[in-house]
């Protein structure tokens, strides 16, 4: 579904991905491990349209997405939920949700029926659907983010740390609604430094440091690899 071929972005003289190579096949949920600045985000933000690359291809269904706007890739079917949320804190729970349905404004009918399945993923949020995003919890506060992200229709979903700045039971909480997104159908590419989480909801990973995919493998055989553990379990 989704490749990528010898990706390289520079930030100015700064390599941020040098010669990235990786794919997600169809139905997968794959996991970025990496630490803080390791490149997870730049690849991101490359799959995103936000920051050109510098070199390689992307392709999404053999379509490539090189040089395409943010918004048109939106409409190609890769959606992100970003780093640290982004919500409109002032505005309210839903007014954020449907800005996530902008690029679809005009098919109000199936905007409605993809509002009413975030409430159902998550029931808290119809309850304050008219109060302030920025009166809610963290974790409250991330259904929202990724519930706006849903509402962009993505074929593809990119999480970016997910669970930064929660506490252990809502992490699990979250990390439960993001494998029953995937077990609906909705292929994920996840970014994480919380590797026992993610990869307890993997299909495959691939470990990213200082730009460059260093390590591949299926769940297993990376929460079973001694380096893994020890740089990102803990063992």
């Amino acid at each position: 579904m989704l490749t990528f071929k010898d990706v390289s972005l520079h930030y100015g003289a700064f390599r941020a991905l040098e010669n990235v190579n990786l794919h997600v096949e169809a139905g997968e949920l794959v996991v970025l491990l990496g630490a803080n600045g390791a490149g997870k985000s730049s690849i991101f933000r490359a799959l995103s349209g936000l920051t050109p690359i510098s070199g390689g291809d992307i392709a999404l269904s053999g379509t490539a997405l090189k040089g395409m706007k943010p918004s048109q890739v939106v409409r190609q079917g890769v959606v992100q939920c970003p780093e640290g949320r982004k919500l409109f804190l002032q505005m309210s729970v839903l007014k954020n949700l449907m800005l996530g349905a902008y690029v679809h404004h005009r098919d109000k009918a199936e905007n409605q029926r993809r509002l009413e399945e975030v409430f159902s993923l998550f029931p808290i949020l119809a309850e304050k659907r008219h109060d302030a995003a920025g009166s809610l919890s963290g974790g409250q506060q991330q259904m929202v983010a990724i519930g706006r992200a849903l509402m962009g229709r993505p074929r593809l979903l990119l999480l970016d740390e997910p669970s930064l700045g929660l506490a252990p039971l809502v992490v699990k909480q979250v990390f439960e609604v993001v494998r029953g997104i995937n077990k609906a159908g909705t292929t994920v590419l996840l970014a994480e430094q919380n590797a026992y989480a993610a990869l307890k909801i993997a299909s495959r990973a691939y470990v990213i440091e200082r730009g460059r995919i260093v390590l591949e493998g299926d769940r297993d055989s990376l929460m079973n690899n001694e380096a893994v553990r020890k740089a990102y379990i803990g063992a």
